[in-house]
């Protein structure tokens, strides 16, 4: 069906300030949510207190009030302005929580404002951790054995009965705030103290512990028509026990077999159509490695974090669509690129999410990880293989470090090491690849970590490829493969005793140039330009090049103490200014980086890489 002609004016309530757990994600969702409603000729109303984010600029709303995220401030805000129609799904979990708190106490009713998208019946049912669990056994889908409580003496009563090991999940916060995990009553106390304090509705879900299963999730989108297609899927590297903002998460799933990927699928898609979702959605599961047995562990009825990510994977604008899907458009009606919406995406590289901790600044903080987020931010690299997708990704992490190797762990003793990767850390890949180097069986490795062999075995194959180049010094047979595999020249020139620029000039040589591949949404299976690229050691370029004058734009990076998204607020207006010149913009930005202009990625003008109009140039290709 059509457009809604109904309504005329919506409000759009963001985010706020940047926390652990909700950062530049959402800024990127409503910057997109909002740009799509005034394509569809919509005024905006957008409600936002972070003076950060393009998201609050005058050129992606209508009207913007930086006023607090409240529900006192929010209904001065409704009653003044009189919007149809409030777009809830699209700010996180504040602005969901708001949407719902205004629901609650009246106040849309009042003024006549409509919920858009997902009803608040349905959100309810997926936020509530009771009529969610009621919901899924309904429908003959697995959670895992729970109980809801109140109070502390609920909360032992229910461990009593789950049987402990348990985890703490408190309703309606982010990022697994105040949850944990429990192996006793003790434990048991300190954390339910907190779940109680911080949960709004002031519920926790005792959940019996599943450490070790399989973490997956699904995005997945939906419109009125009861059409539901899934985005893409994302596997953490870390089994169930860190939380998966501080995973890393490999996109599509690599291990998964194609009995378990559509079994998964299925009830993802299940589930948000019994939900009666309209728009973006994520479903997370636990799957146990030994068996076919998952549960579904939660369901955020909204665009997540994570849609951020899988969005950049899959060359999908989720929050784009969200919007469009919320004013009555189908899926169908809504074109992206060379396909409609209602296309699923496929994907011919591997896409890689590494989280940018802060203990670079909190060097006291205890690093190991739990179900409490931890992550300030996240970078995202790309290749046509794991390893090559996994070794570009740490560089991207602007840590200082270049490969798979950490000066804390050299020389550290085996023993020592295997007591170290016990437990989940920021750095726990280091300490791995360095037992790798040492010798150790993988299945000792799988042992301490419970991390899945086949992520185990990549690493062994970087380890391996060390030892080939200090075997094959200046062979350039050897390099090629060791390019192909992501490496560095710096970290080429170490193995190789020599300086990177020697290993630059023996390459360019031996012509082992990167070439540009294209995220299209498609895995090229017919044409369809997106002007979206990264780097890999093949043969075919997808980059077109042209002849107007360029000028690259360097973004800031993963978000971290001290540098966030008030430097992407820059680089956007940087690039806008640019683009009214007339002078082809390219831009290097993270995942979680709003677009620059009111057309998505797949609908912005041809445009070459930043990357691909520097090939003959020794200084930038020296950094690959």
């Amino acid at each position: 069906m059509p457009k809604r002609t109904d309504i005329k004016r919506i409000m759009v309530i963001g985010s706020g300030p940047i926390v652990i757990g909700q950062a530049a994600e959402f800024d990127y969702a409503g910057t997109q949510a909002c740009l799509a409603l005034r394509e569809e000729g919509y005024e905006v109303i957008l409600c936002n207190s972070n003076p950060a984010t393009i998201m609050t600029d005058t050129m992606i709303a209508d009207k913007v009030y930086m006023e607090p995220l409240t529900l006192e401030y929010i209904a001065k805000i409704i009653r003044k302005e009189r919007p149809d129609a409030i777009l809830p799904g699209i700010g996180g979990q504040t602005g969901l929580n708001l949407a719902m708190e205004l629901e609650r106490k009246g106040v849309l009713k009042e003024c006549q404002v409509e919920l858009l998208g997902t009803s608040s019946e349905s959100i309810e049912r997926a936020e509530d951790r009771e009529l969610f669990k009621e919901m899924c056994e309904s429908i003959g889908e697995p959670v895992i054995p729970s109980q809801i409580t109140y109070n502390l003496d609920e909360a032992k009563e229910a461990a009593s009965a789950v049987g402990y090991p348990v985890v703490l999940r408190p309703a309606f916060t982010l990022g697994g705030t105040g949850g944990g995990f429990a192996d006793n009553e003790a434990e048991l106390s300190e954390i339910g103290r907190q779940a109680f304090a911080l949960s709004p509705v002031h519920q926790v879900l005792i959940e019996k512990s599943v450490k070790g299963y399989k973490e997956i999730e699904y995005e997945v989108i939906r419109d009125a028509n009861d059409t539901a297609i899934t985005v893409c899927n994302m596997e953490n590297l870390d089994p169930v026990g860190v939380h998966t903002g501080d995973s890393i998460v490999v996109c599509p799933s690599q291990t998964l077999t194609n009995k378990e990927y559509h079994m998964l699928r299925d009830s993802a898609l299940k589930i948000i159509r019994t939900l009666k979702i309209e728009g973006g959605c994520n479903v997370q599961f636990a799957l146990d490695p030994q068996s076919f047995r998952y549960y579904v562990i939660e369901v955020n009825p909204r665009v997540s974090r994570s849609s951020a990510l899988a969005s950049k994977a899959s060359g999908y604008p989720i929050a784009r669509v969200s919007a469009k899907i919320g004013v009555g458009l189908r899926l169908d009606e809504i074109p992206l690129a060379n396909t409609p919406a209602s296309f699923e995406p496929a994907l011919d590289y591997v896409v890689t999410k590494l989280p940018r901790f802060p203990f670079d600044k909190f060097a006291s903080a205890p690093n190991t990880l739990g179900t409490q987020m931890k992550a300030t931010g996240e970078i995202m690299s790309v290749g046509r293989t794991l390893e090559e997708s996994l070794l570009k990704g740490i560089r991207s992490l602007e840590t200082g470090v270049d490969h798979l190797c950490l000066e804390k762990f050299d020389g550290m003793a085996t023993d020592e090491l295997l007591r170290y990767i016990s437990d989940g850390t920021d750095d726990r890949i280091f300490a791995i690849a360095e037992l790798l180097r040492q010798n150790i069986d993988i299945d000792t490795i799988f042992e301490q970590t419970e991390i899945d062999r086949f992520f185990l075995r990549k690493l062994r194959n970087i380890i391996e490829t060390e030892r080939e180049l200090s075997a094959h010094i200046n062979d350039r047979a050897a390099l090629y493969h060791a390019k192909r595999m992501g490496f560095s020249d710096k970290a080429i020139a170490r193995l190789w005793n020599t300086d990177e620029l020697t290993v630059y000039q023996i390459r360019k040589s031996a012509q082992i140039l990167p070439v540009y591949k294209m995220i299209d949404t498609c895995a090229s299976e017919f044409k369809s330009y997106v002007p979206y690229f990264y780097s890999t050691y093949e043969e075919e370029n997808e980059s077109v090049r042209t002849d107007k004058k360029k000028i690259i734009v360097l973004g800031a990076g993963p978000i971290r103490i001290g540098q966030g998204v008030e430097f992407d607020y820059s680089t956007v207006h940087a690039v806008q200014t640019i683009k009214r010149s007339s002078i082809t913009t390219l831009r290097r930005f993270p995942p979680t980086t709003p677009p620059p202009t009111s057309s998505t990625l797949s609908r912005s003008p041809p445009r070459t890489s930043w990357r691909s109009s520097t090939l003959n140039s020794p200084r930038a290709l020296s950094l690959h």
